[in-house]
């Protein structure tokens, strides 16, 4: 009997034959199987000696997950042994980083001190990570299920630059997630799945460690079922590996096809009870339940109880040879979702227990293991002690395997740099808003500098229209891997945007969930070190809807990857939208974000060479990610020709729009379109205080960065710009902050000089209005501005 089912199609119901199957030398198996041992070996030693053996200074448990790792060590095996090749991209189950470390350790990409600090500085990271870790991980995990998603976003990636002729691969890679099942309660990943499925998007492969445990507890039964109905839904294929090499005999002999049913209806939380529990009580049970089937109490008499365990626990998950067939079958390009059965912390003292995630073993146990491993005191952290075979033959064994010939990613080759204009053209016009002049620039850009433009891929989760990306999908079509022309075009019905779709197209299209834009720039962003071809990711989101997908932004910035992400429109300056389109919080948002800048722009000019420097930006190694905050409301335009110090100081976050006196005993500070209404409280007070200032924020981030980092830094430095800036006021002059956004965002100025301050801004969920109503409720206006100043200059003389 077939070890390995595959639908191939939603009406499949039939195990079908694997194909195309390698033949595999004895040794080639032996030495798998070795290195299987030794990989569960290093794990469970790494967790062990993390906790167990290596000095705590804090009291805390260091923590690591044994199980989820026993788990998994026999399907990772057969892939970085095996299956993988170069180009293949993984996302490692979060759970599993001691068996990727371990395997890059085999592999000579990990060292001794590294694991040895596992979950300590400088060590191996609690959970794989790209920035953290030192041995080549392609995507970080960390927060289940984005991993997944991302396998799946990078598909579409390369498939973009293939079909673009970009990229230096010769062979297309396979997109691999190694997922829990449990991180299939996560949402994001199947609005990730059927983004998928709308996209077309290939080589993907998710394998699925179904062990049925999750953190807590036992998984509801027939989960597998469920997860295969919905792949097969969205066309993929799906590759059940349920049982391994011995139970699959044991099915062929009398009694088997009882004993097999049995083990399909057996309830989850008794399989892993059972398998907690041994051989005794897997004898007793099948004893009373199956013992008067003929043939089953042959197969028990023929076991003693570790055989017996052995036979009962021989999920596919954990048999080589089945996986090798279940993975080398598929041949082709068409994404696969592969579901293996396995027992939690298999071959462990804790196997199956339901508490067993974070369980650790003790000094006993693990002596015990060490002794199964024919380890000897000293040896725990040689990569070949205990196994019986040649060191020299296994190290040639390893420097064969596929997946160890690909180049780590410090040793490709450099990625060409997009050359960068020195100037974008400001968009004219008196008046304009923020979000206009934002998708002007771009639909510019395609003109005058079409080379650039080539590199600009832009995104949107079903906003495109609504974020002023019209133009610039006129100019650069919608990407598809099919041709599917305008019918309203054909139908010569009028409309103003073309929604041409071709694989020329520079626009990606998503449906309305956040959490995708964030993970589908994340592989935008990434294209370079993934696939040797830079691209400048654009994504537009509705400002307000950021917190949507707060957990993707994180892990994209926390990737190091690099994009442009215009939150747009902004704040209640939205004003007839109401509350629920109104950001409040989201500049704190791109102030606490690490790896990700946030500008807010008032004016077009200053939009425009933010832009530049954001395209230069997400190029350098010290770069990052770039936020803009933009805004629908219509402001006049300043008549002026920004010189190189002005831009120097747009970048650097603020500038004086008029500088205060000597004497000066307030300054108004404001922060994006609000800045009218600074100018008329400024315009209104000025003949009372006739050295009041006006300062115009444009990067409340790059301000805070710049004076936190000179905190750091020797008394004589460098004064940070806000220092420079602030400078010029008295010691005993106030601070008016306003900005439609969170008061605390500006609030801390107040610490730069030790000015005091006042900080207007909305911190109550927005309503419906026109601006004027908005303001003067939540106090933005021109009156708030002059009262706020009032109360500031009455608090200073008392």
């Amino acid at each position: 009997m077939n070890p390995v089912i595959i639908h191939s199609d939603p009406m499949a119901t039939q195990s079908s034959p694997v194909a195309h199957q390698p033949k595999r030398a004895p040794e080639h198996l032996a030495y798998l199987r070795l290195l299987e041992q030794k990989v569960l070996w290093l794990a469970s030693w790494m967790i062990h000696h993390a906790n167990r053996v290596r000095p705590a200074r804090d009291g805390l448990k260091v923590g690591g997950h044994q199980a989820s790792c026993a788990s998994v060590s026999t399907l990772m095996t057969a892939l970085y042994f095996d299956v993988l090749r170069p180009d293949d991209r993984v996302a490692v189950k979060p759970h599993a980083s001691p068996v990727f470390h371990a395997i890059q350790y085999l592999f000579g990409r990990q060292t001794r001190e590294r694991l040895m600090q596992f979950r300590a500085l400088g060590g191996a990271q609690a959970y794989p990570s790209r920035t953290k870790d030192a041995d080549d991980v392609d995507f970080s995990t960390g927060s289940v299920g984005l991993g997944v998603a991302m396998t799946a976003f990078a598909a579409l990636v390369q498939n973009y630059l293939r079909l673009r002729g970009l990229g230096t691969s010769k062979s297309i890679g396979r997109m691999v997630a190694l997922a829990g099942d449990a991180e299939f309660d996560e949402g994001n990943v199947f609005e990730a799945l059927f983004e998928s499925w709308k996209h077309d998007a290939r080589n993907v492969w998710w394998v699925i460690d179904y062990n049925r445990q999750s953190l807590d507890s036992v998984m509801v039964d027939r989960f597998s079922e469920r997860l295969e109905h919905l792949f097969e839904a969205v066309e993929w294929r799906v590759v059940v590996l349920k049982y391994g090499t011995l139970l699959n005999a044991a099915f062929a002999e009398p009694g088997g096809a009882a004993l097999r049913e049995w083990i399909d209806a057996c309830p989850n939380s008794l399989y892993s009870a059972l398998a907690y529990q041994g051989g005794q009580a897997w004898r007793d049970r099948l004893t009373r339940e199956l013992g008067e089937v003929a043939g089953i109490a042959k197969v028990l008499d023929h076991h003693d109880d570790a055989s017996l365990h052995r036979l009962m626990t021989n999920l596919a998950g954990h048999d080589l040879e089945t996986l090798l067939d279940g993975f080398h079958a598929i041949d082709d390009d068409r994404p696969t979702c592969f579901i293996a059965y396995t027992i939690k912390g298999h071959q462990l003292p804790f196997e199956g227990h339901k508490d067993n995630h974070a369980g650790l073993m003790t000094e006993a146990q693990m002596a015990s293991l060490k002794r199964d491993m024919n380890i000897r005191d000293g040896e725990e952290w040689d990569p070949f002690a205990g196994l019986k075979t040649s060191e020299r033959e296994l190290r040639a064994f390893l420097a064969s395997v596929p997946f160890n010939q690909r180049l780590p990613e410090s040793e490709r080759p450099a990625v060409p740099r997009i050359t960068v204009p020195s100037q974008f053209d400001t968009p004219p016009g008196d008046s304009t808003s923020t979000q206009e002049a934002f998708g002007r620039v771009l639909a510019d850009l395609s003109r005058q500098h079409p080379a650039l433009a080539d590199k600009i891929v832009t995104t949107s989760p079903d906003v495109t229209v609504s974020t002023n990306l019209g133009s610039w999908v006129n100019k650069r079509g919608i990407f598809g891997s099919q041709q599917h022309s305008d019918v309203f075009k054909t139908q010569r019905i009028v409309s103003a945007l073309k929604w041409e779709i071709s694989p020329t197209g520079q626009h990606i299209e998503l449906g309305i969930a956040e959490n995708n834009l964030f993970i589908l720039l994340a592989a935008l962003g990434l294209s370079g070190p993934l696939f040797g071809e830079r691209l400048i990711p654009i994504g537009t989101i509705y400002d307000p809807f950021i917190s949507r997908g707060l957990d993707a932004l994180n892990y994209a910035c926390y990737q190091e990857a690099r994009f442009i992400l215009a939150g747009t429109p902004s704040g209640i300056s939205l004003a007839p939208e109401g509350g629920a389109h109104q950001s409040v919080y989201q500049p704190l948002v791109g102030l606490g974000q690490p790896g990700l800048t946030m500008f807010e722009p008032a004016y077009a000019d200053e939009l425009a060479e933010m832009m530049r420097w954001s395209f230069e930006h997400l190029q350098e190694p010290d770069g990052g990610a770039v936020y803009l905050r933009l805004s629908t409301r219509v402001l006049p335009q300043p008549v002026r020709l920004l010189t190189k110090a002005d831009k120097t100081a747009i970048l650097d976050g603020a500038y004086w729009l008029v500088e205060p006196a000597a004497d000066a005993e307030v300054a108004l500070v404001s922060c994006g379109p609000v800045l009218s209404e600074a100018q008329e409280a400024h315009r209104q007070m000025s003949e009372d205080l006739p050295g009041i200032g006006l300062l115009a924020v444009t990067s409340v981030d790059r301000l805070y960065h710049a004076w936190s980092s000179s905190q750091r830094q020797a008394p004589n430095s460098e004064p940070s710009p806000i220092e420079t800036l602030l400078g010029a006021l008295p010691s005993t002059a106030g601070l008016v902050t306003v900005l439609d956004g969170h008061p605390a965002t500006l609030s801390w100025l107040g610490s730069v000089c030790q000015h005091r301050v006042v900080s207007l801004g909305v911190d109550r969920f927005g309503q419906s209005g026109d601006i004027p109503d908005l303001y003067r409720t939540y106090g933005l206006d021109t009156e708030a501005i002059i009262a706020a100043t009032a109360r500031l200059l009455v608090s200073q003389t008392q």
